[in-house]
This record gives C-alpha cells, structure tokens and sequence, in this order.
C-alpha cells in the first residue's frame, strides 16, 4: 500500500510540472540571452579582481606597517589616490577624436554639444572590457564621475565638454589590450548613433605613451570626520 502511494505521488507531481506553464516567457532570442550573460560575467569578473586588488593592498599594508608604519600608510595613501583618479598617469593606450561629420560641415550646420545620453553611451560601450582609464576633454572619468546635460551642455564633473572636436584618451594596462579596444572601436555599430548627430568618432593606433590627467575636483566627505589627535 506504502508503494503505490508513493508510486501516486511521483505520478502526480510528474503531472504537475509537465501541465505548469510559466506566468511571463522570455521573448528574447538567443544573442540577447547571451548578451545579458556575457555582461553580467563581465561585472563579476571586474568585482573579483577589485576585491584582488583590496586583497593585496590590505596585505602590503600589514606586512609594510610593521617595518615603517608611516611608510606603509604613505604608500597606501598614494596607492588609493592612483586607483581612484586622483594622479597622473602614463601608460599605452589610444586617442579617439571626436569631430564633426564632413557632411555637416559642409553644409554650414551648427556644432553643437555631444548630447549627454551619447557621450555615457559610448562609455558604457567602452567600459565592457575591464582595467580601462579613461579620460574625455582633459576630465578624468572615475567612479566618482557623472555624465549630465545641464542648460542644453553636456558635462563631466560638472565641467563643460567643448564642442567638437574634443578627444578622450584611454589608457589600458597592456598594448595588447590598446589593440582590442582599437579594433573593438573600429566595428562598434555607435558609429552610426554618432553619424546621425552629425558626428564621427577618429580613432588613432594605439601608442606606448598616453598622458591622462589626474582627478582635479573636490571630493567632499560628507560623513567623514578626521578625529583629535590622541585618540583612537
């Protein structure tokens, strides 16, 4: 009797699961799926290696401060400035020009701003591949950084992008990586995005030696508080 119980209910929650129809279905095809995968894989990839990069920051901390406490927090310091934007840097990469189109030109249209949705979508676009720095018209682009349209201008930092032409520069840890980013640029499809606002976007080889800027701004600590000294 226990058997064809049992035998019952597997028959039943067979039955079940074969009538049980989702409440919505993905519409998607496939190359969107796999669109959506590859991008989240892309953001796992990039928080593994920051917790990597903490990792080995914490441990020449610790191993450092125990030979030349202030040494190792100096050089802490200078590390976390580095990461965050805050120096100069040199270092293989490529120039992209951004101008406008002949045709626009020729015509005797207005060169107007690069519309803000525009500019973040190329970022974003950039952005993909991991261990990029960038930088657009002499405004170093960090985490901090914001794209917006403020008046009709569009602004990184809250600092005016010129109209074209303008460049942005980016820097990438390796030639190797110049290149991909080179030759992802040169198929991208936002080539057309910027035709029809009348742009082109010129991208240069890559280059051994590409100077960026460092972060100039003013970071405000809003809940940051430096303590008297004396205490812990």
């Amino acid at each position: 009797m226990l058997v064809v119980s049992l035998v019952g209910f597997m028959l039943a929650v067979q039955y079940n699961s074969l009538n049980h129809q989702p409440a919505e279905r993905d519409t998607r095809d496939i190359w969107a799926i796999r669109n959506e995968i590859a991008e989240q894989k892309q953001a796992q990839s990039e928080l593994l290696k920051e917790i990597r990069d903490m990792d080995h920051t914490l441990y020449t901390y610790e191993r450092a401060k125990s030979e030349d406490p202030e040494m190792a927090l100096i050089e802490t310091v200078d590390d976390l400035k580095k990461r965050a934007g805050f120096t100069s840097l040199t270092g293989p990469g490529i120039e992209i020009e951004i101008q406008p189109s002949p045709e626009s030109i020729a015509l005797g249209l207005p060169i107007e701003t690069i519309p803000a949705d525009l500019l973040t979508r190329f970022i974003n676009d950039v952005n993909r591949m991991s261990g990029l720095i960038i930088e657009i018209d002499s405004k170093r682009y960090t985490i901090l950084s914001a794209i917006r349209d403020i008046n009709g201008v569009t602004t990184v930092n809250g600092l005016n992008v010129k109209n074209p032409p303008f460049t942005i520069k980016i820097v990438t840890e390796t030639f190797e990586d110049s290149e991909k980013v080179y030759n992802y640029l040169l198929a991208s499809p936002l080539h057309d995005d910027f035709y029809i606002d009348n742009l082109i976007i010129d991208i240069h080889e890559p280059s051994e030696q590409i100077e960026l800027n460092g972060w100039t701004e003013r970071v405000d600590m809003m809940y940051l508080q430096q303590l008297p000294k004396g205490d812990n």
